[in-house]
């Protein structure tokens, strides 16, 4: 580990006491299962005989010891911003003209998404890639989230992530820096973007707040965009609607009584799968279950950073923290650094470039055939291809 260049950096290795996991493993034993309707499917939330399935291989099959090992062979490292202890990953690339890029996850996600991508990323020459599309990689735990969390005070909304993530970047000695993120780190990163073009060189998303339609398109409306745009807005809208009247629930709860909900997440770890893994489903190309689309074990090690950190609530209060604050609701405040846009179709909104535009500087905007909201975890090698047609003009692997 050689990254420290500021005083406060610390090297860090994941060591979770045997305890721990000891009474992780006792909860899983003693777990109080509910009835369920006879088939409703997912319906009415994830499937009890399915949850029960997924809960005896992670107390049977999976091992952490194993995951553990697997995310210590990353450089990690915490210090203190603002108040907050901010744990992060920093892989320099054999190449020592990479790009340095901050890359941030969102919820429920972690720096867990990154597995597959962060090698390809950071040594192309080891990937069959050509090794002048080469990134150092800084992977934080956002605030509040897994080995970054909990957080101790109020107030720890996008923008101040985003602050803090600059703050970040600065100790590390990096002056100029692409970001890339989807959900949360979405708007981390968009925002990264916005309040310092003399910094951040691109912003590359895999979603893109803001842009999609949240009412009905008008007539009038329509008939200005052309025919395909037309039918994507149409096709935008419907999901809009579909996803304030059956998805919408855990947003909300999130953001009123984050409180509430963490105690029964951080007293139940097979409620914390519950209301993990049903994401992993609802909002991926999976057709019955989280595996269709992402590693079971992966998605396990991602679930497992969130019970062993006690931080279903901290995590939460970001939603808490945006719709308490003072600009939710408003428009977004425009951005001038170069945005491109890998729009993965299972997503839970369908961005729109007419909506996009009048607020970023699209220069690149790719649709796929395939893939989710997890991209990172979905389809690897095409945001990797993305990542590098944005930054360095070719989609070389």
């Amino acid at each position: 580990m050689t990254t420290p260049a500021h005083p406060s950096i610390t090297p860090f290795r994941v060591d979770i006491p045997q305890d721990d996991l000891d009474d992780l493993h006792a909860r899983l034993d003693r777990t109080r299962w509910p009835d369920e309707l006879p088939g409703v499917g997912w319906a009415y939330g994830i499937p009890r005989d399915y949850l029960r399935e997924l809960a005896d291989h992670w107390r049977h099959t999976y091992d952490w010891r194993a995951a553990e090992a697997g995310l210590n062979e990353w450089p990690q490292f915490t210090t203190t911003i603002d108040g907050a202890h901010l744990h992060f990953a920093h892989l320099r690339s054999p190449e020592p003209d990479a790009v340095p890029l901050l890359m941030t996850h969102g919820w429920p996600g972690s720096i867990v998404e990154f597995m597959d991508v962060a090698g390809p990323l950071t040594d192309p020459r080891a990937h069959g890639g050509d090794p002048a599309h080469a990134f150092h990689l800084v992977l934080p735990s956002i605030p509040g989230f897994g080995l970054s969390g909990p957080t101790r005070e109020t107030g720890w909304e996008f923008m101040r992530v985003a602050a803090a993530f600059a703050e970040l970047m600065e100790r590390l000695g990096y002056e100029r820096y692409g970001v890339q993120g989807g959900d949360w780190g979405a708007a981390v990163s968009r925002e990264l973007g916005r309040t310092r073009p003399d910094r951040v060189i691109g912003v590359h998303l895999n979603l893109l707040p803001n842009s999609g339609a949240t009412h009905e398109p008008t007539a009038e409306e329509l008939a200005a965009l052309g025919p395909e745009e037309r039918a994507r807005t149409l096709a935008s809208w419907h999901r809009f609607r579909d996803w304030t009247r059956d998805r919408q629930g855990y947003a909300d709860l999130q953001s009123t009584r984050p409180q509430t909900l963490a105690y029964a997440l951080t007293d139940s770890p097979v409620g914390q799968l519950a209301w993990i893994a049903e994401k992993f489903k609802e909002w991926t190309d999976a057709t019955d279950r989280p595996e269709d689309a992402v590693d079971r074990d992966l998605l396990l090690t991602n679930v497992v950073l969130y019970w062993l950190t006690g931080t279903a609530g901290s995590s939460a209060r970001i939603y808490y923290e945006r719709a308490h604050s003072g600009h939710w609701g408003t428009s977004p405040e425009p951005s001038t650094t170069p945005t491109a846009l890998a729009d993965f179709p299972r997503d839970n909104f369908i961005p729109l470039r007419h909506i996009a535009e009048r607020t970023n500087n699209i220069v690149q905007w790719t649709s796929y055939d395939r893939g989710g909201h997890f991209a990172a975890m979905e389809q690897p090698e095409l945001l990797v291809d993305d990542i590098r047609r944005f930054f360095f003009g070719t989609p070389a692997r």
